[in-house]
């Protein structure tokens, strides 16, 4: 019997298997930042012991970090004690440190692949659950809890269960204006935000495969928002042609032995899966989400569901549409809005500002819209200038912000005021999530720009 594309790349790094136990499996890039970092390192410091492979970890300031006036020492004390604490962790013990105002600072799952710590067949981790990202590269990626970054730090290895082997697959071509966030928040919608709970998701067919390597990260970054530990898509061309020549690939022989090992992680044509599931994606339409976890979501010229038709609790149900101060029945469309957020790990990519860039040009963003616009790193920030992109945005009336996680969580100044309304781009509408009493619609950049630009929920096909 064949073996899966997961199968292949988890089954190579285990180290030992521990009867009716986990799996110890070796970690090749462990990805730092300041939010669950400093207590894993006080706990190496109480044990007395260094990073086994500090040229295997790579630190990054992102979570607490400002997006203007961008520099140290920051305002909030908390942000400054934790971001102080990784400059010196990462100084202490010979870490690759990116903090602010470091030409390769970013967000954590922007840096990895654009400079090539990224890569296909790899085990990569970090304190943080969007870590999925990184499987759009046929790479295993997941994230992990403080305990377990301390035990990365301290072995290169970290014990997991194996998880069970799901595929999504969809086929069909996708209709204007549908972008892989629409494809992701479709598919959560289907499944719900505990629908994959156990399984490791590979994505198949041909909609991914023609998605673009950004596309393929936005939807690889929601896959634990149907509950899966991780999501990954087997590498091809377009991995290959992304990957080549950046900073930390290899390079010349190494580059051609890599080639050799990389050309075989796909799945064999006999292997099993746990479960498969498909979809058309002709039928996918743009997408937005009405209530408090991403499995809400419809498409935007839909209304919102009858309670009585929900698996889950009509009491929950009910109680997300309070909080969200919407009706059963509601349509979306034509919903007026008070904050744009376009960025994070989920959507903070060049090929997001230019679709959100395309959509207001030769327009004037909403004046009842705030609009928050914050690249995924420096390096997506420098291309959006070189681009001609900010030109056309400061023409629109928007501005651009510096680099950070910013309004995707509430670990920062981004805040949503208090029963705002927010059409964002990130990956998490929990209540008070972007800011208590905050109401997040997730959606994608184009519906998220057209939002921008009539101050309403629009159907960005009718721009």
């Amino acid at each position: 019997m064949g073996q899966t594309l997961f199968d292949k790349v988890w089954d190579s790094h285990v180290i030992k298997k521990i009867d009716n136990g986990p799996d110890v499996l070796f970690i090749d890039r462990h990805m730092v930042h300041e939010v669950t970092s400093p207590v894993a390192f006080l706990g190496l410091k109480a044990r007395k012991i260094k990073v086994l492979y500090p040229e295997k970890t790579f630190a990054t300031a992102d979570h607490n970090t400002p997006t203007r006036n961008q520099h140290m020492p920051v305002k909030d004390l908390l942000s400054k004690k934790q971001l102080e604490a990784l400059e010196e962790n990462a100084k202490q013990h010979k870490i690759s440190y990116w903090g602010l105002g470091h030409e390769k600072n970013g967000i954590v799952h922007v840096i990895g692949p654009e400079h090539g710590i990224t890569l296909p067949g790899a085990t990569i981790v970090c304190g943080d659950s969007h870590t999925s990202t990184h499987g759009a590269f046929g790479a295993i990626a997941f994230g992990i809890g403080t305990s377990e970054v301390e035990m990365v730090l301290s072995t290169q290895c970290i014990m997991q269960p194996k998880p069970k082997k799901m595929r999504i697959t969809v086929n069909g071509k996708l209709s204007n204006s549908v972008t892989p966030k629409d494809v992701a928040l479709f598919i959560i919608s289907k499944l719900s935000t505990s629908g994959a709970t156990g399984y490791f998701v590979e994505y198949s067919g041909e909609v991914f495969s023609n998605m673009s390597m950004e596309g393929r990260m936005t939807v690889c970054n929601l896959s634990i928002e149907m509950g899966a530990r991780g999501g990954m898509i087997a590498p091809d061309k377009k991995t290959f042609e992304y990957i080549k020549g950046r900073e930390f690939t290899p390079k010349d022989d190494d580059w051609l032995r890599a080639m050799d090992y990389w050309k075989t992680l796909y799945t064999d044509h006999d292997a099993l899966f746990d479960k498969e599931i498909s979809f058309n994606g002709s039928l996918i339409e743009p997408m937005i989400t009405y209530g408090t976890n991403p499995g809400m979501g419809i498409s935007i010229n839909e209304g919102i569901p009858n309670s009585d038709d929900q698996d889950g609790s009509k009491k929950t149900f009910l109680k997300s549409l309070e909080y969200m101060n919407y009706n059963e029945g509601d349509k979306i469309i034509g919903k007026n809005i008070d904050f744009v957020f376009l960025g994070s790990c989920t959507n903070g990519r060049i090929e997001d500002f230019r679709a959100f860039t395309k959509i207001v040009k030769g327009r004037k963003k909403a004046p009842n819209v705030t609009a928050w616009l914050v690249p995924g790193s420096h390096k997506v920030e420098k291309a959006i200038k070189e681009e001609g992109l900010l030109d056309i945005l400061k023409d629109s009336g928007f501005e651009l912000r510096e680099p950070g996680c910013s309004a995707c969580l509430a670990m920062n100044d981004d805040k949503i005021p208090t029963g705002k309304y927010a059409v964002s781009t990130s990956n998490r509408n929990f209540e008070g999530r972007q800011g208590p009493g905050s109401r997040t619609l997730l959606a994608s950049p184009i519906v998220a720009a057209a939002a921008a630009i009539t101050g309403k929920i629009t159907d960005p096909r009718k721009l």
